[in-house]
């Protein structure tokens, strides 16, 4: 469910995951799974977050891993940065010094899994279809026309500068389908599109891998293109990905009955052994505190001074320690494996007399707020109760009563989109992994307005975040910097952490590299 855009996608998303990541071996001796080793079976345990295998509608956890196997993009990153994106069915791209057109030559060797050519038809096809579906991805083409100039070359054109759009590019949903076979099943560049079932049943792509079932429930199978265009063919002839709770996910891998645990909490992967490996980090996923700023909702939180308040009377290494060995404190709200996060050392410190003191100089005496979180969804294994326990101890200390507030998730989302919320405790996780995705938080973004802080509450800000929007180059990333400090000086939201994010595989895994888009590249795995 939809935290970060206006769409119907779920919260957790592209399980986002940092750029720097930890590899360690647990005791145990190397793993002695019978369906590890090149050329066999790979089998991955996850929870699924799934719906379809249609890139045109698909924009959840699973999907995103699953498709990128299946379809190339234009674009791409390599393994877990996110600092530059590179060629991929796009040989070359160029963005025009206004930000407005980008221009992509594609490769000519590339195919699709039947053995046709991957042509700019095709692109236009599918970037059209993405877009003009209307479906969840539909919101990352916005505004974009897409042009063949040549029989190699592409041109989006957008309405207003958009420096991201190389960035966006890579996201999984954004594949390249064989648009002859697509249309043949119903495909269209339009609401009118009945190509979703075919898709489900077999892919059309050009990735390394093609679709062999798909069970959104239960399982998904796949089985390595034999035509595969790419100079690095994978490993694994087939990969199986299981539906599994984390707890089964940790027998699973521990036995050696697969090779890959996704969803392992902090306590699950700790000294879990059978041979295994533990790959850990923080991920890009951001939880927050929002003060709501409609002095219609709250008196108290609608005063700056709360929030000064708040954000010096958290207590964030005592959050770090809940959250796990990996994670890191979220210094703004873009994280740290961002172009244009804050420094760490930037990151907010907790100050009690500082907190007691805001309170006196806003006037606010013995405030009572309510703390709404959802109370059945957990983010990176981790359940938002004791953060909010942890919170409610530390604001206790300034001299501030917290009431918490669980609920059902779909409870908590319907009073957080509607900006009812006198505090909440959220996450956000990145649409795309650029700094502008981020711009949802000034005042009349989605996130402002969800805190109350409509369009022209802070102009200065505004401004600030449309020119950084509409920058080209690098130096716009100084002007986010500028940008989340003044919002960490004055504006409705406090930044906690970003948690750490674990998987766990058997020792003989090769070539995991986690990615803040599509979690892993399975193509990329190999074996010892």
């Amino acid at each position: 469910m939809p935290i970060t855009s206006g769409t119907t996608r779920w919260a957790a998303l592209p399980v986002l995951v940092a750029a720097a990541l930890s590899l360690t071996a647990c005791s145990g001796g190397d793993g002695t799974s019978s369906s590890s080793g090149a050329g066999k079976a790979l089998v991955i345990d996850t929870s699924f977050n799934l719906k379809t295998a249609d890139p045109g509608r698909m924009y959840e956890q699973t999907g995103l891993l699953v498709d990128r196997a299946l379809y190339d993009t234009l674009l791409s990153f390599k393994g877990s940065d996110v600092s530059t994106p590179v060629p991929a069915l796009a040989e070359s791209y160029e963005l025009s010094k206004d930000g407005k057109k980008l221009t992509l030559k594609l490769r000519q060797d590339a195919v699709f899994s039947d053995g046709s050519p991957v042509t700019a038809d095709d692109v236009v096809f599918s970037l059209d279809r993405v877009r003009d579906l209307k479906g969840n991805p539909s919101f990352l083409l916005e505004g974009v026309t897409v042009e063949k100039t040549d029989d190699k070359t592409i041109t989006l054109v957008s309405a207003k500068p958009n420096p991201s759009l190389p960035f966006i590019l890579p996201n999984p949903a954004l594949g390249i389908l064989n648009s002859k076979v697509v249309k043949a099943n119903g495909g269209a560049a339009s609401p009118a599109d009945k190509a979703e079932k075919y898709l489900n049943g077999q892919s059309a792509g050009s990735g390394p891998y093609m679709l062999e079932s798909f069970n959104a429930a239960t399982q998904v199978v796949l089985k390595a293109n034999p035509k595969y265009w790419g100079a690095t063919k994978p490993v694994y002839k087939r990969v199986v990905l299981r539906n599994v709770q984390s707890q089964t996910q940790k027998l699973n891998v521990q036995r050696g009955d697969s090779q890959i645990a996704v969803d392992l909490t902090a306590d699950q992967a700790q000294g879990i052994g059978g041979g295994t490996q533990t790959v850990k980090g923080a991920s890009a996923n951001v939880f927050f505190l929002l003060t709501n700023r409609n002095p219609s909702v709250s008196k108290i939180t609608s005063n700056p001074r709360f929030t000064e308040a708040v954000s010096k009377g958290v207590d964030y290494p005592g959050l770090l320690e809940l959250a796990g060995e990996g994670s890191v404190q979220a210094a703004g709200i873009v994280p740290s494996m961002i172009n244009g996060s804050l420094p760490a050392a930037q990151a907010p410190r907790r100050d009690v007399a500082g907190a007691k003191a805001a309170l006196a100089a806003g006037g606010i005496t013995n405030p009572r707020v309510k703390l709404e979180f959802p109370s059945d969804f957990t983010l990176n294994g981790l359940s938002f109760q004791p953060l909010a326990e942890r919170i409610q101890a530390n604001l206790k200390e300034v001299g501030i009563t917290v009431d918490l507030a669980p609920a059902p998730i779909a409870t908590a989302l319907e009073s957080y989109r509607d900006g009812k919320e006198e505090m909440g405790l959220w996450w956000w996780s990145p649409d795309y992994p650029d700094a502008s995705n981020y711009l949802a938080f000034l005042p009349g973004g989605l996130i402002g307005e969800r805190a109350g802080w409509k369009k022209g509450s802070d102009k200065a800000l505004e401004d600030a975040g449309a020119k950084a929007a509409s920058t080209i180059g690098d130096d716009r990333f100084a002007q986010y910097h500028q940008i989340q400090t003044q919002l960490n000086a004055r504006g409705p939201i406090v930044p906690l952490m970003q948690p750490s994010q674990r998987l766990v595989t058997a020792g003989s895994l090769t070539g995991l590299a986690v990615n803040p888009v599509w979690t892993f590249e399975i193509a990329a795995l190999g074996s010892k």
